[in-house]
Order: structure tokens, then sequence, then C-alpha cells
């Protein structure tokens, strides 16, 4: 948003804002995949990750304090806090941009959850509303919030969470009103409903499978330090960590819908796509939404390929493969919020937080940031933002690459463990080549 609240078009800033070779900047990526993937297949011949023995145990304090209950009634009052809060504002606020809840829906709760989640674990898991609110439910009728009423299939797994995921960005990167109050009001409405319906047929284990919220900062989350074994904390490496990630049906649509949104969010604002939609003399809505479900689609296809073309493996059918390696791809997703979301997050963000002092519009500054001014600076050091962005696409393929090689080493018979992966190589190749190529495009 401008210092005046308007909002400002989010996400990379495009070839403005990148003062560096597009060319050189793709050469570099594929150099460093190609490198990085030959430097394992030298260095690093058997798996390393095992869950059972990774890490080592946080201080006994640390355990203490994040299990008790104490600390975990904290953290629910934080979350409904943020929740009442935001529910006032979306029911009694102005039907303006200026209403801060925009920001807390698309920049706070959106963007925001990947650096806590980065950095503190899974962060909604701990906060979210709907699971204290299915709490105080289980509470007053003497039952288990662990358990609902029947047990969750777990053929879906998390294609629910696939679901909403889409639909956030759907909502947010299609639908033509998604910044009036009342779309705004309905889609938090109904997730809440859902959610709420979901714990009580099936428990928190639907929160843990189909809240897409909670699906997504689990995921990040296994990017962080902090794990668990049994009952107690330990830290890991953030690559011993991201190989725990459950395989489970969905996951594979998961990180699509990430990663294929967000690819989707740089094209939409391209000269090639802005140019073809008003030529087209075809709804712009209409084609938002086959781009916007072709992206998705597009990166689950070739996510699945890359992986099902590998050598046949002893114990599994070849459709199990993308599941397998679907948690190779979550930090190539962290890799693109950072390139795409780091100045709207910083910038956005701050100008929420100047809004939120007077949520209702009435001249209130009830949390003293009411006259506080949006730093710039990221967006004035245009270069430092370019080398930011480059390096985190970079970064998050390499981490990539070396988780896939690692759960390589560990489920591919040894004589297709090297020849196996490079189908997924390619995959992760035409990924970094498409990213930077629409890095550099918006």
């Amino acid at each position: 948003m401008s210092p005046d609240g308007t909002p400002l078009a989010h996400g990379i800033g495009g070839a403005r804002d990148l003062p560096i070779s597009p060319e050189l900047a793709i050469a570099g990526a594929v150099a460093a995949l190609v490198v990085s993937f030959t430097v394992l297949a030298v260095a690093w011949r058997a798996p390393r990750y095992d869950e059972a023995t990774s890490g080592r145990p946080a201080p006994a304090l640390l355990t203490r304090l994040v299990d008790s209950t104490g600390f975990r009634v904290v953290l629910r009052l934080v979350g409904m806090v943020l929740f009442a809060y935001t529910a006032v504002v979306a029911v009694l606020g102005k039907d303006l941009l200026t209403n801060p809840v925009f920001g807390i829906f698309y920049v706070w709760w959106w963007v925001g959850l990947v650096p806590l989640s980065l950095l503190l674990g899974p962060v909604w898991r701990a906060i979210s509303p709907v699971r204290t609110i299915n709490l105080a439910f289980a509470k007053l009728s003497r039952s288990d919030p662990d358990r609902g009423l029947y047990d969750y299939p777990e053929r879906l797994g998390h294609w629910p969470a696939a679901a909403g995921l889409f639909a956030f960005v759907w909502m947010e990167l299609v639908y033509p009103y998604s910044t009036e109050l009342g779309p705004v009001r309905l889609w938090c409405a109904v997730y809440v409903a859902l959610m709420l319906l979901g714990g009580a047929l099936f428990g928190n284990t639907f929160y843990a499978r189909a809240d897409p919220f909670e699906v997504y900062s689990s995921l990040v989350a296994k990017l962080s330090v902090w794990g668990r074994r049994g009952d107690t904390v330990v830290i890991r490496s953030p690559l011993a960590n991201l190989d725990t990630v459950p395989v489970r049906a969905g996951l594979v649509a998961v990180v699509a819908v990430l990663f294929g949104s967000t690819a989707f969010d740089s094209f939409k604002d391209s000269t090639r796509w802005v140019t073809f939609v008003q030529d087209a003399g075809v709804s712009t809505f209409l084609l938002n939404n086959l781009a916007l479900l072709g992206f998705c689609v597009l990166v689950g296809l070739v996510f699945a390929g890359g992986c099902m073309l590998t050598g046949v493996v002893d114990d599994a059918r070849r459709s199990d493969l993308p599941n397998q390696f679907a948690h190779s791809v979550v930090p190539i997703i962290v890799g693109y919020v950072v390139a795409h979301y780091l100045s709207y997050l910083l910038e956005v963000g701050q100008q929420t937080l100047i809004l939120a002092s007077d949520p209702l519009g009435t001249g209130a500054d009830i949390l003293g940031t009411g006259n506080l001014t949006v730093s710039y600076w990221l967006s004035y050091h245009p270069t430092l933002l370019a080398n930011t962005k480059v390096i985190a696409v970079i970064a998050g393929h390499v981490v990539g690459v070396i988780a896939a090689h690692d759960r390589a080493m560990k489920i591919l018979p040894r004589r297709h463990q090297l020849t196996g992966q490079l189908p997924l190589l390619l995959a992760m190749v035409a990924f970094t080549v498409g990213g930077l190529y629409l890095l550099f495009a918006a």
C-alpha cells in the first residue's frame, strides 16, 4: 500500500527491480543445480537423514516450557485475540481499502506465516482459533478433541487442504472483488464453518491434514531447526527436519498449488499476458481462472512426471514416487515466496500495522502505531533486492535437489540411484528457468 492506504500491486516488481542480466541469473542457477547434483553424486552415496536418530535434544527447560499448559494457553489466547480483533474489524469496519482486514487477510495471515513458521516451527497449529474453539466445544461436551465422530479417511490425505489453498489463491489472484469487504467476510466465515464441522467429525486429525493454513505452516516449519522425537523437542538441521515430512495422499497437490499460484501471480502482470488478454476478446476473468488452474496443474504434472520416470522402486509402485519426493519442493516454494513477496510483506505489512491502530476509521490510535511511517528502504536498494530474490530462488532449488537426492538414496534401487534422479533434476531445472524468467518478465 501507499502511504494513503491505496494497495500497490504485490509480488515481483519485474526488470525495474532487477538491475542484473536475466540470462546470467538463469545460467548461474542452472549451473548451480547441475554442479550440486554432480557433487552429491560423488560425495553423497548413502542416505544421511533418519527421523529416529537425527537431531540433538533441546535443553530440558525448553521442552518443559513448550509442553507446559500455561505456554499453550498463552498461544491459544494470542490466536483468539487476533481472531476476535479481525472479526470485529471485518464486521464493523468500513468497506474501504484502508480497512486493515485486507492486510491481515492477504499479508499477515498468508505471507507472514512463512517467516514465522521458519523461525518458530508450526505456528498455526499452536495459535489456530478453530482448534481452540473445537477444544472449547469438546470440553463442554466432555469429549476428546483429538477424536471426532469418525476416523479421518486415509485416502483423503491432504486433498482438502489443497482445495482450501486453491480457494484462497483464487480469491486473492482471480476473483475481481477480492478487495471488497463482503467477499472476504464470506470466505473467512466459510473457512471457520468448514473447519469446525471437520473438527467435530474427525477431531484434531482433520486440522493436521485438511486445514489449508495448518498444512502450509507445518510444511514450511519443516525447514526450521525445531522438531520432535517422541515427547522430546529436538534441534535438527533444516534438511534433516525436511526429511520427516509425512508422506500422504494429496501432498503433491498441495505443493503444486503453492508453487503454481506463486508463478501465476508473477505471470498475470507480465506484459505478454496482459497483451494477450487485451487482444483475446475473451473474458479476462475466464482466462485468469484457466491460467491459474493451468499453472497449478502444470507444476504438478511436471513434478509427478519427473518422479515417475525414475527407476523402478523395489517395494512401491511408480505412482507412489511423487508423494515420496514432494517434500523436496518445499524449499523451492519458500525460495519463491521470499523472491515474490519480500518487499510486499515488509512494506504492506507495515502499512497494515499502521491502519490496524484505527480499525473502525474513527481516528483512534489504540495500538500506538497510527503515527508510524512505512519504510521503503528495501525498494530503494534495487540491487540488494534483486540479489536477494535471485539467491532465494537458487538456494531453494539447491536445497530441493539435496533433499530429493537423499530420499533417492533411501528408496531407489542401487542401480537407479543416480540415473533415476535425472528426470527429476530436469524437472527442477525447468522450474528454475521458468521461475527466473517470470521473475524478470513480471
